[in-house]
């Protein structure tokens, strides 16, 4: 443990971000990284729990007591070693994930948890600034070759592993960067792109080779490729975005999310583009969805000048703590806040949209909204509430309403591959498809998730993979 009485010392205290007069007029990461005394702090506020649910809330298992301890010691190579051991990308997870970690720390049971979250991006951020982070090549080859198939967490996790025990791995993206969602669905503000360029210079070190403009199923042969290589990865994500079937939806003016966030991710890699096709600039602008994607849309918009903003939830607002039917050590339902709420707008719960309004022109410029009750009856659900529709200005609507699971044409038509009742890929315990040679991990097979899980399943698939070709296996398999 780190320190015994840590946690009675010292409150939480949670990584800051950028003043937002300051962050508002620029892309760059929002975040701040702690200053050494308080990260020390909080490190020491991990306690001897006996039990430390916090492995069993990662889906990694990272072992989060033994590198707080490392970090109170000041032992930070150390540190970076035991996180390495379960996380190939520390300073994703640490970034992006909303940290299962913390709603099962132990201290939450009467305390604010530990900070896990903020701990971890230190180490591998400290890892980095002192060029720990090195090629780690495999000493012998196998002969065998993997294709892997997206670029994305669980693909690059699985990439990783596998060329560390000595196979050729290729990575086909269909786009022109290296990363998926990674790239061109995270904001610049929240993950700047220079952190994935620096792993993958390592993983190019390492031996991995990076195909991009590379659509299997499209203008690669699914089946060539199937033949070419001895096993396949499907790690292409659950990119299908979730539509709303209203009145109004043709209009133009209308557009879902992951067709608007990339444009933005591109200007900034690319700065000889002046102008995304579709700016927030002073447009009244009606974001539907209020989760993580919701909060990507808020910040972009605000950055791009938008006259206002306004999110919208069907779901009623969670309370500020736990609820008596959400205990410890679940996943906490509460409100939260993203560093997009805090540079303004307006968020609305419990609220449809009931239809588009255009102009004369076919644009949009209205939604009719109407608020939401949850049923009595009728197996719960939703309901209107009579008398309560109401019009708000929308000049741009962004759809930000999660996703139903991967694309059906592409390789997934190409190969004739197998799916589920849910509509994502189908899969055995070996994380292997209907045919032969053919594996998936992530959302492709799981369904929209974590950054987090995402990782875990590409560590686990890459493990069945080397088990397939070699008749054994010494990769960890955390899931």
């Amino acid at each position: 443990m780190a320190k015994a009485t840590g946690f009675l010392e010292h409150g939480r205290q949670t990584i800051k971000y950028r003043p937002v007069d300051e962050r508002l007029r620029d892309y760059k990461q929002v975040i701040t990284p702690y200053d050494p005394k308080t990260l020390t702090k909080q490190a020491s506020r991990c306690m001897d729990c006996g039990i430390p649910f916090c492995h069993q809330g990662c889906p990694l298992g990272n072992l989060i007591p033994e590198w707080n301890d490392l970090v109170y010691q000041n032992r930070w190579k150390d540190a970076i070693q035991r996180l390495h051991k379960t996380n190939n990308f520390p300073e994703f997870t640490g970034t992006l994930c909303p940290a299962p970690c913390e709603g099962a720390c132990v201290l939450g049971i009467n305390d604010d948890a530990v900070t896990i979250k903020g701990v971890e991006l230190s180490i591998i951020d400290r890892a980095f600034s002192e060029n720990w982070i090195v090629p780690e090549p495999s000493a012998i080859k196998t002969g065998k070759n993997i294709a892997i198939i997206g670029s994305g967490p669980s693909g690059l996790a699985a990439a990783q592993q596998l060329c560390r025990v000595g196979h050729d791995v290729t990575v086909f993206e269909r786009d022109d960067r290296i990363g998926g969602l990674l790239r061109y669905g995270i904001p610049e503000f929240k993950m700047e792109k220079a952190v994935i360029d620096r792993r993958l210079e390592q993983m190019t070190a390492e031996g991995v080779t990076f195909r991009t403009n590379a659509d299997v199923g499209a203008n690669i042969d699914a089946k060539e490729l199937k033949e070419n290589f001895d096993a396949v990865l499907l790690a292409g994500g659950s990119t299908t975005s979730r539509d709303l079937s209203v009145v109004g939806r043709s209009l133009s003016g209308i557009h879902f999310a992951m067709e608007y966030l990339p444009l933005q991710n591109r200007i900034c890699e690319d700065k000889s583009i002046q102008e995304p096709s579709i700016s927030a600039a002073g447009k009244n602008v009606v974001i539907i969805g209020g989760g993580d994607t919701g909060a990507d849309c808020i910040g972009t918009a605000h950055r791009q000048g938008a006259a206002s903003v306004t999110s919208l939830e069907i779901m009623p607002q969670p309370p500020n703590a736990r609820a008596a039917e959400n205990p410890w050590p679940e996943w906490p339902r509460i409100y939260r806040i993203a560093s997009a709420h805090e540079e303004g707008g307006e968020r609305l719960y419990a609220i449809s949209t009931k239809r588009f309004i255009g102009n004369e022109q076919g644009r949009v410029c209205e939604i009719e909204l109407v608020e939401m009750r949850q049923k009595q009856s009728d197996g719960g659900g939703f309901e209107e509430v009579d008398g309560t529709a109401t019009t708000i200005p929308c000049d741009l609507a962004l759809l930000a309403m999660g996703f139903t699971g991967p694309e059906k044409d592409g390789v997934v038509e190409a190969l004739g591959i197998q799916l589920n009742t849910q509509g994502n890929v189908e899969r055995d315990n070996n994380w292997k498809t209907n045919l032969d040679n053919v594996f998936v991990a992530g959302d492709m097979q799981h369904g929209q998730s974590l950054i987090v899980w995402a990782i875990a399943e590409g560590r686990s698939a890459a493990k069945s993979i080397d088990e397939f070709l070699m008749g054994s296996s010494t990769l960890p398999a955390p899931v």
